[in-house]
């Protein structure tokens, strides 16, 4: 099986960028400064910071018989479980249901005050009839967050390609990866659901950390380049 390392988020190293823009500032500064290129040690600080910042997300499997949720708290690389499981509304009538899973993504929010949510997007499949029930399942979920929430979605494959590196992993390796990457012991009881609900979140935290070191410093050394050409 042909391996592609280089588009897995592992093959990243935030070092390096780091280290070359610091490279480019300091390089001008020796020399009595130039003030297009010393900017780029701004975004540098700026990425570093915004990757330090801790955020708190939530990360949500929408289901129509259980909806698993997952709470993390990301300080830079640390990561720390708050609290994971699943809304059990199966054996109810499909509006009672949709009812309790709204309700209870508000209790999690109420509770735990979430500066992120991360859901993943509907998988469809063969079965038309399970697909528009899970469809529903995630708009009332989605309905509980509110107007302003910060909500980023992530398809099933991206979430097992972050997690496992792998993007046709069965559940039994994300939720593996999942132990390992938050530190829970086999002492932890890990229902199917809650495990999915910590991989979206997991990966959310792996995107947000990753776009902080290169968008942000790539952006801004671009435009500090740009100014020297013009110059």
């Amino acid at each position: 099986m042909a391996r592609w390392s280089s588009k897995s988020w592992r093959a990243f190293r935030p070092g390096t960028a780091v280290a070359a823009a610091e490279s480019a500032q300091a390089a001008p500064a020796r020399r009595g400064g130039d003030t297009a290129a010393a900017a780029v040690v701004v975004p540098v600080l700026a990425a570093r910071a915004a990757v330090a910042a801790r955020c708190r997300i939530l990360g949500i499997d929408p289901g129509s018989r259980y909806t698993g949720y997952g709470v993390i708290d990301c300080t830079g690389p640390e990561l720390r479980c708050l609290v994971h499981g699943r809304i059990q509304v199966a054996g109810a009538p499909l509006a009672e249901r949709l009812h309790r899973i709204h309700d209870g993504i508000r209790a999690l929010l109420a509770r735990f005050a979430p500066d992120e949510i991360a859901v993943e997007r509907v998988f469809v499949n063969r079965n038309v009839d399970a697909a528009l029930k899970l469809g529903q399942a995630r708009g009332a979920a989605l309905a509980a967050l509110g107007a302003g929430a910060e909500v980023f979605e992530y398809a099933p494959r991206a979430i097992k390609l972050s997690i496992v590196g792998f993007g046709s992993a069965d559940k039994a390796q994300v939720a593996h990866m999942v132990r390992q990457l938050l530190g829970l012991g086999a002492e932890v009881e890990l229902a199917t659901d809650a495990s999915d609900a910590l991989a979206v979140a997991l990966c959310h935290a792996h995107a947000r950390r990753v776009a902080a070191l290169t968008g942000q410093v790539m952006a801004e050394a671009s435009r500090a380049e740009a100014g020297v050409g013009r110059k």
